[in-house]
């Protein structure tokens, strides 16, 4: 928001409340200043939000039974009782899945009465080799359910890298969204605007939803959701120092940290893998043979023994991990590194699972040496789709152990 209202943008004005505070104090403050938000914000209407990286709040569920997490508010009280109800506490949402997310601050903003709403957003579009204005009559809904229902709803404006955005173009596009006249050249310099912030701040997506005529006849964004380019980190380090983690897994700051791309998903067999093409086919050959992968995780081509080892730890602090598949095609990245950073893992964290390497490429003679020498058993595979049918009945094997409370240890040969 502070990003957005830098670049002269019209915002509903708002306060944030929440972070560090116990919610004991918090409250008593919220208690407080509720007096005094009529001046500050100038309505005496107020909207409470909860904060949380995810969208689809509004239809969303906090763990305690609270429905939504938007909800108008016109008294001291009614305030306390709503972020009570949300601070501290879970969302779920379409977007969250089972998991949720915590919600730490509330955002305290002036209704508005809109008479119209719109949907704009500026993103990289690879068929377009450069940005893209994506904009729609169809704001404040969920607009892959418009992309869905009524496509012929959302119109694309590429824009030339090099030469910027140009005012035709984003005039252009105001018309087609249904802006009225009077508003087509203040709704197109939002729109400039806006693209000068995706382009200053290495930001690969803004989405406005919605951007609104308002009731007393201005554009205005009232909401706003921006991702940035991490490769920019060395740009942005002040953007990203504004990464709010408690919103985030921890196995995701633990992977940043250790510069691995992980993401966690909801089966049992973990992935180590090189290169991110490379582990997406071996997730979906994990799945043809009727497993299910708990994790892409991507070592990239320049991994340390340390980042293997690290991988190993992300990997096995899922509990739901019962075998691990590492698949290497050693171009840049060398085998017996990854060999190295296997046996070091398996030593460090006393690893019971059973683990399938599948090992191509630079040094492989060298790493399936070091695996041999090491006397651990870990089970080498030089075929994929072998690899792929043995990490799958390995689980099945451990499942099936777990499912009638039966301890099995496994002696693997190398």
């Amino acid at each position: 928001v502070r990003l957005v209202g830098a670049w002269g943008r019209s915002l509903t004005r708002a306060l944030a409340l929440g972070g560090e505070a116990q919610i004991t104090e918090l409250l008593i403050a919220f208690f407080f200043f509720f007096f005094f938000f009529p001046l500050i914000l100038g309505s005496k209407d107020l909207v409470v939000k909860a904060q949380v990286l995810a969208g689809g709040r509004g239809k969303g569920t906090f763990e305690g039974g609270l429905k939504g997490g938007v909800k108008i508010v016109f008294s001291p009280e009614e305030a306390k009782e709503i972020s009570s109800k949300m601070i501290g506490k879970k969302l779920f949402t379409k977007q969250t899945g089972e998991k949720g997310r915590i919600c730490n601050q509330v955002f305290i903003c002036e209704r508005r009465y809109p008479r119209r709403e719109y949907y704009f957003a500026i993103t990289m579009e690879r068929s377009f080799q450069g940005p893209v204005l994506i904009g729609s009559s169809h704001g404040g809904v969920n607009i892959e359910d418009v992309a869905a229902e009524t496509p012929d709803a959302i119109i694309k404006e590429p824009i030339d890298i090099v030469e910027g955005i140009k005012k035709e173009q984003a005039v252009r596009l105001a018309q087609k969204m249904g802006f009225p006249p009077n508003l087509v050249d203040e709704a197109a310099d939002n729109m400039i605007k806006i693209y000068n912030l995706f382009m200053k701040y290495d930001a690969t997506m803004v989405e406005i939803n919605p951007m609104v005529e308002d009731a007393s006849g201005v554009v205005m964004c009232m909401d706003a959701k921006i991702n940035f380019d991490s490769n920019a980190f060395y740009r942005q380090q002040k953007i990203f120092d504004m990464q709010d983690w408690t919103q985030e897994d921890e196995r995701d700051k633990d992977a940043a940290k250790a510069d691995l791309n992980y993401i966690g998903l909801d089966g049992n067999i973990g992935c180590l893998v090189n290169g991110a093409g490379l582990a997406m086919a071996t997730m979906d050959i994990i799945k043809l043979h009727g497993g299910t992968p708990a994790n892409f995780l991507d070592v990239g081509g320049g991994a340390t023994v340390h980042q293997v080892t690290e991988a190993f730890k992300l990997i096995t602090s899922d509990k739901k991990v019962l075998a691990i598949l590492v698949n290497i095609f050693g171009g840049i990245m060398r085998c017996d590194v990854i060999a190295q950073g296997i046996i070091m893992a398996v030593k460090d964290l006393d690893l019971k699972i059973p683990i399938v390497v599948r090992l191509q490429g630079t040094r492989v003679d060298d790493a399936k040496a070091l695996i041999t020498a090491s006397g651990l058993k870990i089970l080498a595979c030089d075929d994929l789709d072998e690899a792929a049918k043995m990490v799958v009945k390995l689980s099945e094997i451990v499942t099936l152990a777990k499912q009638a409370q039966v301890d099995v240890k496994f002696q693997l040969p190398i």
